[in-house]
Order: C-alpha cells, then structure tokens, then sequence
C-alpha cells in the first residue's frame, strides 16, 4: 500500500474499501478484509458505480473516490505521473496495482497478489507434457501477468484484456481448428467459459462461472483439470470397447442363427444360447464399464 502526498496510508485503506464493499470482486473482499482487520471505519458509499473490467466508483462521507485499474484513472482523466514508477515495481513482483482517486486526484495505490496455489506449477506441467499448448489470458496488467507466467512456466501471455475480448480469443483459436478449454473462476471469465468447447470454472469461484462452464472444480484445484482429462481420455477408450462387446456377440451370433453353419456342421443357435448371448454382452458391457472406478488418475 502506497499513500500519495497529502494522503495517509490508513485513510486510502478505508476509502478504497468503502467504495469496494458494494463490489464482488474477489480483490474486492481482500481490500475490505484489510481494512476490518486493521480496525479501520468502512462506510456505505452512495452513487455505487461498476465498470467492467475497469474498476468501481461511489461517494464517500461527501468525497468522490474510484478505485480501480489504470484504465479507469484514465477514463476519469485522473493523473498517474507521480505513482506510475511504484506501480510498476509492485507489477514486476507479481502484485495487481489498484489506484484510488479522490475528487479526481491520485490518492494511493493498493497492490494484491494473488497466491499461486501449490499445485498449479506440477499441475500445468503435467499437461504440457500430455502435448497441451498453455496459454494464460487475464485481465491484469501485462508485468504482473507477465511475472506469474514466469512462475508457472506458461509461455504465452496475452494480458489487458476486457471479458469480451476474452471470448474473442477464444473464438481465434477456435477459427483456427484448435479445441479449447478454459479454466476461470470470475465473473469477467463466464462469456469465455461459455464460449469454449470446454469450459472448467472453479467452485471456489463466481456464481456467474459455474453456471457458464460445462465443467466444475469443486475444490478448485489445477491439479483436477489434468485428473478430468485423463479420466475423459480412458471413458472414451472405455465406450469404443462397450461397443466392441454390444456388437461381438451380435455379429457372431446373428450368421448362426440364420443357419450359415447348418449346412457344414447341423450347428443352429437355439433360443436359450441366444438369451445366453445377450445376456453375456450386458454384462460384460457393464464390467468394463465399472473398471473405471479403478482407473488410475
């Protein structure tokens, strides 16, 4: 957290999470959770105002606060000159910088980072190494996007983006004949959840995500996605062999029964030989199926 001059550390604190409280933006709830853990007043802002992608605005005890990202400053021809420097060092660690403006002037900067869970590096090698192309597009700031992608190994970034242009380039790649799937758990990921061929939305996250994507992470564990797709891979191997037991029985037995061996042999399929049969496809149908249950992920 960083206070602009004439501003106090504790006050761009309150404000900025006073102005949050009507947001449900998950940095909103850690801006909030800030400010109740340091004690500080966090009042109801009147004039509530949300700008996708961009940030949130409200009155404040009379003072008109913003607080968002450095598009919204900039929409609201706020001046960033004397915090630009800071903003971008606390990006270069990973952090997202969230600027406050009161009445129209910079009053501070707030940086969150998002913590990589533990899993996620082991997760997403394993499914680069099952030939996967690993892409992260996010909202954030391209040197902070760009930081987390170094951790996490994922080479490609495409950052700054608003959720519409999310789903664009979702449809790109998809244009392009490539089958994708898209992970997210905001509400700004639901029209790109919604448009991929797979869409995985994490249960720890928004509402909105969970009802747009196909697949759901309850734990919101990475680590899920490669368990899903593995099990994915081996439900289809499993079927084209159901089908292979569904059919064997039919194609042996039909020609028998149409008395293709009678000829050669006097050999006929009689009717409880034949109930026998069918008997034996469902079942082993049904076997192989409950293999699954073993499979391992």
């Amino acid at each position: 957290m960083i206070a602009a001059d004439g501003f106090a550390e504790d006050e761009v604190l309150a404000l900025a999470a006073s102005v949050e409280k009507g947001s449900e933006h998950p940095l909103a709830a850690a801006v909030v959770s800030s400010a109740d853990g340091r004690g500080l007043p966090v009042a109801a802002a009147s004039e509530f105002r949300s700008f996708t992608g961009k940030g949130v605005s409200g009155v404040v005890a009379g003072r008109r606060a913003a607080f968002g990202n450095a598009r919204l400053m900039e929409d609201l021809g706020v001046s960033l000159d004397s915090l630009a420097a800071k903003a971008e060092a606390l990006r270069a660690d990973g952090g997202t910088a969230m600027f406050l403006s009161v009445d129209g002037r910079a009053a501070g900067i707030l940086a969150v980072s998002d913590e990589i869970r533990p899993d996620a590096k082991a997760a997403l090698d394993m499914l680069r190494s099952d030939g996967l192309r690993l892409v992260m597009l996010s909202g954030d700031n391209r040197t902070t996007a760009e930081a987390v992608a170094r951790r996490l190994g994922i080479p490609e970034v495409i950052a700054e983006v608003l959720p519409d242009r999310k789903r664009a380039h979702i449809e790109a790649l998809q244009r392009e004949g490539r089958k994708v799937a898209m992970a997210g758990d905001g509400v700004n990921d639901a029209p790109a959840l919604a448009q991929a061929d797979v869409g995985i939305a994490m249960g720890t996250g928004a509402d909105v995500a969970v009802q747009s994507a196909g697949v759901t992470l309850v734990k919101g564990e990475l680590a899920a996605v490669v368990r899903a797709r593995r099990l994915s891979a081996q439900v289809m191997g499993n079927i084209r062999q159901n089908l292979f037991f569904a059919f064997a029985y039919n194609v042996l037995g039909v020609p028998v029964a149409a008395g293709v061996l009678y000829p050669a042999f006097g050999v006929l399929l009689s009717p409880m030989m034949a109930s026998a049969a069918m008997s034996l496809s469902s079942v082993s149908v049904i076997a192989n199926a409950l293999r699954l249950r073993r499979a391992a992920l």
